[in-house]
């Protein structure tokens, strides 16, 4: 959602109608203010698009970038990787369904999921993994009650740390923006940015590694982001935050092993 959002706000933002800047903030001097068709749209698109985002995070849909909006904006992700067929979470019709909370369950396109002879997840840490990020990780499989092998051949799902590009597609852009990310079934991948401070206990300027693991294995076993604030599959987290799962993300799972 940020990263669409952030296009669109980017495109019209080099537009040479000053109609789009008019709205959100002053014109640059001598722009054309006149409102061709071009620029109404362009303007119902961007409007469009905040609101869509704001509705994703269970804001007050105004259309407009106010404070709560950015506040979210600002607020570092755990992004999905960017990969046509195993990243994109589908909002389509028949892809997701409403809760009696009113929130929308999401998963990924065609909802892949991991065969019942896979039932039984194993995983395993690759060499980069630091020795004192190992016990969260686990702790955070444990959550989802996955088991651990040390043979890489014989995981299922695999840990890793990198910084910058990493030949995935997804590059990791530096601390305090995308955290981590992990991809759909049955590719299993999950990758945290090295660069990041991370703690084993939550502190007011660290990121919480186990808190942040089981949000990506949820990815792992093809689960996409919650609406639900407190639940582990919300799509942001900031530093001092200690999640475990949340009956949203039972059920989440539960619906789509089904």
């Amino acid at each position: 959602w940020l990263s669409a959002l952030l296009s669109i706000v980017s495109a019209h933002a080099t537009h040479r109608d000053g109609a789009y800047l008019n709205r959100f903030g002053p014109a640059p001097a001598g722009s054309d203010h006149s409102h061709d068709n071009d620029d109404f749209d362009a303007s119902l698109e961007l409007e469009a698009a905040i609101k869509a985002y704001q509705m994703n995070y269970r804001l007050k849909p105004t259309g407009v970038l106010d404070k709560e909006t950015v506040d979210q904006m600002m607020v570092p992700q755990m992004r999905l990787p960017r990969h046509r067929q195993l990243h994109t979470v589908q909002l389509a019709s028949g892809m997701m369904t409403k809760k009696s909370s009113g929130s929308l369950r999401t998963f990924f396109l065609n909802r892949p999921k991991w065969p019942l002879s896979q039932t039984n997840l194993r995983f395993a840490f690759l060499p980069n993994v630091p020795n004192s990020a190992r016990q969260p990780v686990f702790n955070a499989f444990g959550q989802w009650d996955a088991g651990y092998v040390t043979n890489l051949r014989q995981a299922d799902l695999t840990v890793a740390f990198y910084r910058g590009d990493h030949s995935d597609g997804s590059r990791f852009n530096g601390p305090g923006r995308v955290l981590a990310h992990a991809f759909a079934p049955i590719n299993g991948r999950m990758h945290f940015d090295a660069t990041e401070n991370w703690s084993r206990d939550p502190t007011p300027d660290t990121f919480h590694l186990e808190t942040v693991a089981v949000h990506e294995i949820g990815h792992l076993l093809g689960l996409g982001h919650s609406q639900v604030r407190e639940a582990v599959m919300f799509s942001g987290i900031s530093t001092g935050v200690n999640k475990l799962l949340h009956p949203d993300d039972r059920e989440d799972v539960r619906v789509l092993y089904s």
